[in-house]
């Protein structure tokens, strides 16, 4: 993974003082790089018979797709509020400072679909967790959650259901 991990470009001070910014703009806009990202996260799951991929707004939406592509299954987009156009579940969660909400169609999941989450970022887990909780709210079984990076130090994993695979290609 040393070879897409050279591919992430690391921003400092942004979005603010102190902050090291992971640029996966550089390493997505290099068509092999690109390609060997979706494929080896596609791979991580390519035997668990996965009916959806629920991709996060909005980077999660980048890797989602040709995921689902590569596994034969459809695409579930994990939106901001009110960016879909049909009746919705949503999910609440923290931030720093407030809450957030993210949602799905509510006819996007049935009882006992298998669904695997992607996102490009495991950082705090409280996006992911909120998404797992709507996923699993919705009737569907979560099968996993799979990030491009993971920022270990933050422990956002912790934050993640217990008993689901969780997966990230690059770790810091």
């Amino acid at each position: 993974m040393d070879d897409i991990k050279k591919m992430i470009r690391d921003v400092k001070d942004f979005p603010k003082e102190g902050i090291i910014f992971r640029d996966i703009t550089t390493a997505i806009k290099d068509a092999q790089t690109m390609q060997k990202i979706v494929n080896l996260m596609a791979e991580e799951y390519e035997n668990e018979n996965i009916d959806y991929v629920a991709g996060i707004e909005s980077r999660g939406f980048i890797f989602g797709m040709p995921i689902a592509y590569k596994l034969n299954c459809g695409f579930i987009p994990i939106r901001k509020p009110g960016k879909l156009p049909a009746e919705t579940i949503s999910q609440e969660y923290s931030l720093e400072y407030g809450t957030d909400k993210i949602e799905i169609h509510k006819d996007a999941i049935k009882k006992g679909d298998r669904v695997l989450i992607v996102d490009d970022l495991l950082a705090t887990g409280g996006t992911a967790a909120a998404a797992a909780k709507l996923v699993q709210s919705a009737g569907g079984e979560l099968v996993g959650i799979s990030f491009l990076i993971e920022l270990e130090d933050l422990k956002g994993k912790e934050k993640l259901p217990k008993g689901v695979k969780v997966s990230s290609l690059v770790k810091y």
